[in-house]
């Protein structure tokens, strides 16, 4: 008797050019702050599809410079949240200003990456790539059949978090 199985398969694609320099505090969920500092921080993604018609997940060549490109949004650049309770954030053309209780920021606008999360922690910064990645492999590879993806943001070395996303099989199909 043979044994039955499943097949999945899936692509991932970790290269040194999927990094951003960034600076940042994390918001407590007592309010409290951490000092203003930066990471160099690396990325990868993983994509879980079926195969197409061609054999393949999805081509490498199609997925590196859509996932460098949502990485490359945050590079250079301060990082606010602007869906923390405690940090007030104003902006215009030329500038950012920050409040978070008696610390008050301005940064020109140019240096400063407005981020519509709660916080500017890994995990949030991991479903952020993911949320942009996803709308841009769909619009490139209309035929892709997701049915997993998964992006690690590493701050440092041996210190990461990610975010994994699962695709309902009705859902995935659309």
């Amino acid at each position: 008797m043979s044994p039955t199985y499943q097949e999945h398969f899936g692509i991932r694609v970790t290269k040194e050019y999927f990094n951003f320099g960034s600076a940042h505090f994390l918001i407590f969920a007592n309010g409290d702050r951490e000092e203003l500092h930066g990471h160099n921080y690396r990325a990868s993604v993983e994509i879980d599809a079926d195969l197409d018609s061609g054999y393949l997940v999805a081509d490498f060549l199609v997925v590196k410079p859509l996932f460098k490109s949502v990485c490359d949004e945050l590079d250079h650049r301060t990082m606010l949240p602007l869906r923390n309770p405690f940090l007030r954030v104003q902006a215009d053309d030329v500038s950012v200003r920050a409040w978070h209780r008696g610390d008050e920021y301005l940064f020109p606008r140019r240096d400063v990456t407005l981020l519509d999360i709660e916080n500017t922690s890994s995990e949030l910064l991991a479903r952020l790539l993911c949320s942009r990645f996803v709308e841009r492999v769909a619009a490139a590879l209309p035929e892709l059949r997701l049915k997993r993806v998964l992006v690690e943001v590493q701050e440092s070395p041996g210190q990461s978090a990610h975010c994994e996303r699962v695709f309902a099989p009705a859902a995935s199909q659309g």
